[in-house]
């Protein structure tokens, strides 16, 4: 149960903010619902996560893995739940899935490899050592690299909301 109550979304000022969340998202989850009692912050996660998911250049597999990932290190079982189907859907295979559960990355190829120790690393010890990045200088350019690095730091983010108000599952 969430430890504070989810915002009343009957509200005539935070309609037109709930209405473009459920046409964004197709649906108005509960991490939103716990997010519109602030209104402002809901409407710059929404602008934020938006880009991450949806405008970055990263292909969705490798995205929904990052997410997965962080998802399983943070023990975030309602981002790991909201994400699988979109990972699925992104042409991840239940092995792979298991093996980011499990942390084991040796069916993947070398840049998603390069990837998830980088999430990996991010996550627990914040600092990235220079052998962890060198790989991911060989894979990916510039822009794949802000992008993978903001999306690891934006469902740390998520992630650590979801936990510290323990948000319902749907």
């Amino acid at each position: 149960m969430a430890r504070i109550d989810y915002a009343d979304i009957a509200k005539p000022e935070t309609r037109p903010l709930v209405e473009r969340i459920e046409r964004e998202r197709s649906s108005l989850p509960n991490l939103y619902r716990m997010l519109l009692n602030s209104p402002p912050v809901a409407q710059g996660w929404l602008a934020y996560l938006t880009a991450i998911r949806q405008q970055s250049g990263l292909p969705a597999r490798l995205r929904e893995m990052l997410i997965l990932r962080v998802a399983v290190l943070n023990q975030a079982d309602y981002e790991f739940e909201q994400h699988l189907p979109i990972a699925l859907r992104a042409g991840c295979s239940e092995a792979e899935v298991a093996g980011l559960k499990a942390g084991d990355f040796a069916p993947l190829a070398a840049g998603e490899r390069a990837a998830m120790a980088y999430c990996d690393e991010m996550t627990r010890d914040i600092r990235v050592r220079d052998a962890t990045f060198a790989p991911m200088r060989e894979a990916f350019d510039d822009k794949e690299i802000v992008e993978i690095t903001a999306t690891v730091a934006a469902y740390n983010m998520v992630s650590r909301f979801l936990e510290a108000i323990q948000i319902d599952h749907e």
